[in-house]
């Protein structure tokens, strides 16, 4: 049973109309749209040619009417499904009344956001920014000050080690670490103080730690490299290794916080508790971009006036309509909804392996899906999805990163396995 909390975020038709009714590239007005964004847009995406004009709860709809299931939800910023009455509410509110001061002064919103977020993540203190990279990019810098300032790592020596097939963000820094050659190529000089070892490997990071070390700076869940899920126990060594040896844990979960693998941080299925998280898409409810480093008040409070800022960090409408995230995920509706329907988006997806599927990884409504290589690409495979009335959409040319709004329903997830089993057959 879905709270009426939730309901009111669901479309009121079933699934009927949800198919795709038309050679969309050939329709007059979609093409029209596409011709205008390949154009005037820089080409830094390869989108699905499909035109979204409107969307509720867990579908959209394109420009010729046809209705979709979104099983993406905007790699997770839209965790609360799309337009969520309370979250448009705070904005429109806010909207009404104060929209931005900069940081130069006070507003009645920021203090409230932090203390509400940093009591629903049990940290100590916040530090708002707009994007995700932007997040991991406070972290860093907040993690090297740390490591001068209090540690007494020798300047300009801080090291962080990172993973294998990370992805943090493209900024240049970010990208300085990356082993994916589309991210990373043609973008040196690149950034220095990063040792990678490979994604898992308790044993490597504890080698890897030296003298210098300020940070270990890792997804929990790999997201962009197909919902890798580490092995049992790695967590824990990792935190072991970091107190051992004075080293701060740095939990990227940008897109696997905030209720989209059941608990607030995807960390917490391992019982383990970072220094810093990083916190991006979901916090801003698919409206606003909002994220922010949370965490420990005596590493944050490396930050002095000055020292670190943004114009929109911490703006009013951010604050507010965060505020009304954090109250949504107070309940532990969405935690559950995400561990109960993501046992049964597991069960379903499992049935596919052998059958044009590979493997399936994830965790709560969270899902890497490798398609079968000698069967078809995951552009094929998106695009015949497509065809099914389902939106999706690849990774790494034959995995499919399946995350769908935590608003959808069970019958919902049936219809969108039953469309995926169809465009693998196709």
């Amino acid at each position: 049973m879905v709270p009426d909390r939730l309901n009111r975020a669901l479309p009121t038709p079933g699934l009927e109309g949800c198919r795709y009714r038309g050679p969309m590239a050939d329709t007059a007005v979609t093409s029209s749209i596409i011709t205008l964004d390949e154009q005037w847009g820089a080409h830094n995406y390869h989108p699905l040619p499909v035109v979204i004009a409107e969307a509720e709860g867990s579908w959209v709809t394109d420009v010729e009417g046809n209705r979709y299931l979104d099983f993406l939800s905007g790699y997770s910023a839209l965790n609360f499904g799309h337009r969520h009455p309370d979250l448009v509410a705070a904005a429109h509110a806010q909207l009404d009344r104060l929209t931005l001061t900069s940081r130069a002064f006070h507003n009645d919103q920021f203090g409230a956001f932090c203390r509400e977020l940093a009591t629903l993540t049990g940290t100590e203190m916040v530090l708002t920014m707009n994007t995700g990279a932007e997040a991991v990019e406070s972290a860093i810098k907040v993690a090297r000050k740390w490591a001068y300032q209090v540690k007494g790592v020798a300047f300009d020596s801080a090291e962080i080690i990172v993973a294998t097939n990370n992805f943090h963000g493209r900024t240049t820094t970010i990208v300085s670490f990356s082993d994916d050659p589309v991210a990373h190529d043609n973008y040196g000089p690149f950034t220095p103080g990063f040792v990678t070892v490979p994604y898992g490997d308790a044993e490597a990071v504890r080698d890897a730690i030296g003298p210098n070390t300020a940070a270990v700076l890792m997804e929990p869940i790999q997201g962009e490299a197909g919902v890798i899920v580490p092995p049992d126990g790695f967590w824990r060594d990792v935190r072991q290794a970091c107190d051992d040896n004075d080293v701060l844990l740095i939990s990227d979960e940008v897109q696997s916080g905030l209720a989209r693998t059941g608990e607030i941080f995807a960390l917490d299925h391992e019982d383990v508790r970072a220094d810093l998280y990083t916190l991006g898409k979901a916090l801003g409810g698919g409206i606003i971009p909002v994220s922010a480093v949370v965490g420990r008040a005596d590493v944050l409070g490396v930050l002095t006036p000055g020292s670190h800022g943004s114009t929109f960090g911490g703006y009013p409408v951010a604050c507010a309509v965060g505020r009304a995230v954090v109250e949504l995920l107070s309940t532990g509706d969405f935690q559950k909804r995400s561990t109960d329907l993501g046992a049964h988006l597991h069960a379903r997806l499992g049935e596919l392996v052998g059958h044009g599927v590979v493997e399936v990884r994830g965790r709560g409504l969270w899902a890497g899906v490798d398609i079968d290589p000698a069967a078809k690409t995951g552009r094929e495979v998106s695009m015949a999805l497509r065809d099914q009335g389902v939106l999706c959409k690849e990774t790494h040319h034959r995995t499919l990163r399946i995350a769908p709004p935590l608003v959808i329903t069970r019958e919902e997830i049936d219809h969108a396995v039953d469309a995926l089993a169809a465009a693998l057959r196709a």
